[in-house]
């Protein structure tokens, strides 16, 4: 039987995508002349693979849907903890081509696209130190699975070129997890600012923000729904004395145990907040599908020990629960081209039995 395989990489959810990550050989069985299906995937079609070698996650779309904005390392190539590439999404046939636009210091994350196309927001910890941050020492907290929760990650605007153009955020507490609004004026992130982990919405042009969530937990992880009435996340809720005291314990010392995630969520300007997964484990990286009714997540609620992760769509009501991938370790961070056609996301399939992460990008087929 394989082990979980325990790394501690960048803050928020990549670092839970390699926690969960395990060694696997190539098992993937050729479907309908593609080989990185695997059966039961009927959803997917003409899948590409477009990153071949260290761990690359959190892939998402411009706008127009031409490029993609995803997070990369892999010590192999020198890149030593998580910077943010940008490139252009490749036709049949073609090799995915990307660059690097953040500028190589300190621990980058949760990159995504502004309207105008020539634009980007990310979190770095780059103006604290050069190198990356130290990971914290989980023996001194029992093993137990934790994100740190970077004080230094502040969140950033840059251009194309990687030129940084502005500083988004400021505050003395974690700031990241950046998504922007459909019509392109709001950002939605994540930040301790206020004590807790919570979400905020700021107006990109006055800077004027308002916190959305106030209930004792994580929340993080948030996305606008398509046509912007609506927001989606992940969140943790300590309920009795003793979850409520670990997690209070952990955030005085900026850390989070992201074990018990479920999905929620709420119309944007934070009323209406509905929980709909209570699965147990961890339900996380969730988007609305692009009929702005339906939910894709990644989850590990069918196992007990923790993998593997799969996609899952469910109902915004929270039924109608189906399974859409079928990979044996780990498939996450799933979104929808602006149009709808086209998935992408980060799987550990085919990757030769290493504990890669890459990127793969599909046809999506009702």
């Amino acid at each position: 039987m394989k082990k979980i395989f325990f790394v501690t990489v960048s803050i928020a959810a990549f670092a839970f995508l390699l926690s969960f990550k395990i060694s696997t050989a190539d098992t993937t069985i050729k479907v309908n002349n593609d080989s990185l299906l695997y059966v039961g995937e009927k959803h997917f079609a003409n899948m590409q693979q477009l990153t071949f070698g260290g761990d690359n996650a959190e892939a998402y779309f411009s706008f127009d849907g031409k490029y993609i904005i995803f997070q990369k390392t892999n010590p192999k190539e020198g890149i030593n903890c998580d910077q943010i590439y940008v490139g252009k999404v490749p036709g049949p046939g073609e090799k995915f081509e990307y660059k690097r636009i953040s500028n190589g210091k300190g621990r980058t994350t949760c990159g995504a696209f502004l309207k105008d196309g020539k634009h980007v927001v990310f979190a770095s910890t780059h103006l604290d130190a050069d190198n990356c941050p130290l990971t914290p020492d989980r023996a001194k907290y029992g093993n137990k699975y934790i994100w740190p929760l970077y004080s230094s990650y502040d969140i950033f605007m840059a251009d194309l070129d990687g030129n940084i153009v502005k500083q988004l955020t400021n505050s003395k507490g974690y700031d990241a997890e950046a998504t922007i609004s459909p019509d392109g004026k709001q950002m939605l992130y994540t930040s301790t600012k206020d004590g807790d982990i919570d979400l905020y919405i700021m107006n990109l042009k006055t800077g004027k923000e308002k916190r959305i969530t106030n209930a004792l937990g994580y929340d993080g992880g948030a996305w606008f729904s398509p046509d912007g009435t609506k927001i989606i996340w992940r969140a943790s809720r300590p309920k009795t004395e003793a979850e409520v005291k670990e997690y209070k314990d952990l955030l005085a010392e900026n850390l989070v145990a992201p074990t018990n995630m479920e999905v929620y969520t709420a119309n944007v300007d934070g009323s209406n907040i509905k929980q709909v997964t209570s699965f147990g484990n961890a339900n996380w990286a969730p988007a609305f599908m692009p009929d702005n009714k339906r939910i894709i997540f990644a989850s590990n609620h069918q196992s007990k020990r923790g993998f593997p992760f799969n996609l899952f769509i469910i109902n915004e009501d929270g039924s109608n629960l189906q399974k859409i991938s079928a990979e044996k370790s780990f498939d996450a961070f799933p979104m929808f081209s602006p149009d709808g056609k086209k998935i992408i996301f980060c799987s550990n399939r085919n990757n030769g039995g290493t504990r890669d992460t890459n990127i793969f990008i599909a046809d999506w087929v009702e």
